[in-house]
């Protein structure tokens, strides 16, 4: 059943107050992200894959928070 946008709002105000003071983003890229789904109700299983390698250039590599 799809989220009411009144839910959607909630989740989303629920996220900003609780992300508010975030500062480490190499240890809290992948719960940022989980929960940043959570406000519309999807898994990351569903639409993400975290840390996937991405070729950059010129031939350097690096990966992407989530894909």
């Amino acid at each position: 059943m799809p989220l009411s946008w009144n839910e959607i709002k909630s989740r989303a105000l629920t996220f900003s107050r609780t992300w508010a003071d975030a500062a480490n983003e190499d240890s809290q890229a992948k719960p940022f992200w989980i929960d940043f789904f959570e406000i519309f109700g999807i898994t990351n299983k569903r639409v993400a894959t975290f840390e996937h390698a991405v070729k950059k250039l010129p031939g350097a590599h690096a990966k992407t928070d989530a894909l």
